[in-house]
């Protein structure tokens, strides 16, 4: 005995369209297809299953006993489709290596982090965090976010995330003794910026202070810690300030806010440029923090 023919699929959707909106009508305009198209296939069903699946009443479509099981039998198969789609096109995206500053990571990447994980769950990716420029070239990782200039480089893509411009701060506790006198306070260092203070008391009106005492640190994040403990005041970039501003961990000591030419930025290598996920995490990046 041959083996019993399956229905085709195209009459079990437009069964099952029609048992879940309980009207021909709705299910054709969800299924973009006529009224007509919709009961030839019920049908069609119902004579190769020999067994009606509607009863067709004045008020409208009911199921029948066995149009019911066939109609749940049917969501449950379309649902496990959907999750099979879904799933491959999550595992198109592949795992992302990034390198990124780690005063960038702790005060811009973390608190958007959440956000980026709600728009697209499938994106994996591990961040190493440093405080070396050497460490943050982009061929040992998919991408790093670095401080450059946002022209032309051979070989990459450069995208702009943020400008760095630089400000004076100071704990909030020194401001209430009025107006700062930078040349009788300690100013605290932070190591690979090492001109940030001459840099910017030039800029402010200041040429003629020198640059003496206070501490010197590893890392900004370190830097503003002493700041925040009141040991001086210190040079830091002005984007990378909102969360110690927010919870009144310093304060701006000066109004004077130094441009540079340089910009934190995501780069990595044109080979990568059409990547789906590179392009999937660059793209959220720079719209969120691109200037």
């Amino acid at each position: 005995m041959p083996p019993r023919r399956l229905p085709p699929l195209h009459a079990i959707r437009a069964f099952e369209a029609a048992a879940r909106c309980l009207s021909i009508s709705q299910a054709a305009n969800e299924l973009n297809v006529t009224p007509g198209a919709v009961s030839r296939h019920v049908r069609a069903l119902e004579a190769d299953l020999g067994t009606p699946l509607f009863l067709r009443r004045a008020t409208g479509l009911e199921l029948t006993p066995v149009g019911r099981a066939l109609a749940e039998g049917a969501r449950e198969a379309f649902d496990r489709l959907a999750e099979a789609a879904t799933g491959v096109r999550l595992r198109q995206h592949r795992r992302l290596s990034i390198g990124v500053y780690s005063h960038f990571l702790s005060r811009a990447l973390l608190p958007i982090l959440p956000e980026l994980r709600r728009e697209h769950p499938a994106l994996e990716i591990d961040f190493h965090a440093g405080t070396n420029a050497l460490d943050m070239a982009p061929s040992r990782f998919d991408a790093v976010i670095a401080v450059s200039g946002i022209g032309r480089q051979s070989g990459l893509v450069v995208r702009p995330l943020m400008p760095i411009v630089t400000v004076a701060v100071a704990a909030p506790r020194r401001l209430k003794k009025g107006p700062i006198d930078f040349s009788r306070v300690p100013l605290l260092h932070t190591r690979p910026r090492a001109e940030d203070w001459r840099r910017w008391l030039d800029y402010a009106g200041f040429a003629a202070i020198p640059v003496r005492g206070g501490g010197t640190f590893e890392s900004a994040s370190h830097t503003l810690d002493a700041v925040a403990a009141d040991l001086g005041l210190a040079v830091a970039i002005e984007s990378l300030l909102g969360p110690d501003l927010r919870s009144r961990r310093v304060a701006l000591a000066h109004p004077a806010r130094r441009p540079t030419r340089r910009h934190f930025t995501l780069q990595y290598e044109t080979r990568l440029a059409d990547d789906p996920t590179m392009q999937t995490f660059a793209d959220w990046l720079c719209a969120r923090l691109g200037s």
